[in-house]
């Protein structure tokens, strides 16, 4: 008879952890025993220095295949935050300025009231681009001219800079076109990250899975059940309720402008759905973000664009009211940057006011926190609504800041 998680959870949870950060395991090892955890990895630098790495539960709930140290999985809008670092890297390089018009760098966007968008604009979701005229089909992401057609011709739903909302399922494609423009090999945004970023890290994440992975690394999804978010719609952030109740909601059209055409989840992973479709370890996220938080050089990154990664993104003129999610931030800001998610003590909870991340739908997250110099992720296989500020995130990042106080 197979030992099961709750029986024996030392035998689930493997890794490293450095002294003073025992903590983090012992609230990692809860997320399986308390918080009905599956399988998940989670690791954290600190100062440029893996502090923690650990793993454990099952890959796959129904076959019960352990989580191994170098299993992948499917992390969500993760992903777009390491997009948004491909953005930044060309930054640095001076090939792109966040200021600047889109039309610039891409001439044929300059349609349909998209001439004055800038960059800036586009990144920190308030160009208005939420919807395209048709749902984008995963096998179709390869079709870039039929794509370039379908982007150009795409209308604003309010005045470019006037408001802002999250641009779930179209922000990637965007972002995808103009690094291909931009970047001087004319590379996607996945094989800019792969051999600018991650080969050279040897860090094992992924935007399009090559052809020649290994299969078992990845970990089986347990997806959320579209009937069961009315039993948890508590577990969302204010303001979201009513727009995942209206399912007419610009909310629910902006999540289902993919359609996801492609089974099994290895070939659907091969496409760049730079929007969410990103996949690999927690370590490669939290070595990544961890650079980022000591300065970015190892990577390219200087300190110029770093200060602008970090920096909130300006108020739209009316306000910051998220026209997609239907959240307000605290204060007169926005949760934004073009680096990702910032913190907001109602919504998005984490890291220091100079922490700049990505969550992914399910509960996954990933960020750099120059402040304490922390660079931090947590994946997991089974999702659940929260969506931000899952309970399991949340005990392992306040363990993990709990530790680095205790140490100094």
């Amino acid at each position: 008879m197979k030992t099961t998680i709750k029986e024996n959870p030392d035998n689930f949870a493997h890794g490293y952890v450095k002294e003073g950060f025992e903590e983090v395991k012992k609230e990692f090892i809860s997320n399986f025993t308390d918080r009905g955890e599956i399988g998940a990895s989670c690791c954290i630098f600190l100062n440029g220095e893996k502090v923690v790495d650990l793993w454990g539960g099952y890959k796959d709930s129904k076959t019960k295949e352990l989580w191994q140290k170098n299993t992948i999985t499917k992390v969500f809008s993760t992903t777009k935050g390491m997009a948004l670092l491909v953005i930044a890297k060309l930054n640095s390089e001076g090939l792109l300025d966040y200021d600047e018009k889109v039309s610039t760098y891409w001439p044929e966007f300059a349609k349909n009231g998209k001439e004055n968008i800038t960059v800036e604009q586009l990144i920190t979701h308030k160009g208005g681009l939420v919807l395209l005229d048709r749902r984008v089909k995963i096998s179709e992401l390869n079709n870039y001219d039929d794509l370039t057609i379908l982007l150009e011709n795409a209308t604003p739903i309010w005045e470019p800079g006037k408001k802002h909302g999250y641009h779930a399922g179209t922000i990637g494609l965007f972002m995808q076109q103009l690094v291909m423009r931009v970047d001087k090999k004319g590379r996607t945004i996945g094989q800019y990250f792969s051999d600018e970023i991650a080969k050279p890290l040897g860090a094992d994440f992924f935007i399009g899975l090559p052809d020649d992975i290994d299969t078992n690394r990845l970990a089986t999804l347990k997806e959320l059940s579209p009937p069961s978010s009315l039993f948890n719609l508590g577990k969302l952030p204010k303001g979201m309720w009513k727009k995942t109740l209206n399912p007419f909601s610009l909310f629910w059209k902006s999540m289902l402008s993919t359609d996801w055409d492609v089974e099994p989840l290895i070939e659907e992973l091969k496409y760049e759905e730079v929007s969410g479709g990103g996949a690999g370890e927690a370590r490669a996220l939290a070595q990544i973000y961890g650079l980022l938080a000591i300065g970015g050089s190892d990577i390219g990154i200087n300190s110029s664009t770093l200060g602008i990664l970090d920096q909130r993104a300006s108020l739209p003129e009316d306000g910051n009211n998220d026209e997609v999610m239907g959240i307000k931030t605290k204060g007169n800001i926005v949760g934004w940057s073009t680096g990702g998610f910032k913190k907001n003590d109602e919504i998005f909870e984490f890291g220091s006011e100079s922490a700049f991340g990505f969550y992914g739908t399910g509960g996954s997250l990933a960020y750099a926190d120059p402040e304490f110099k922390v660079g931090y992720a947590y994946v997991m296989n089974k999702m659940d609504w929260y969506t931000m500020n899952d309970p399991r995130e949340i005990a392992l990042r306040e363990a993990m800041y709990n530790c680095i106080k205790k140490l100094h």
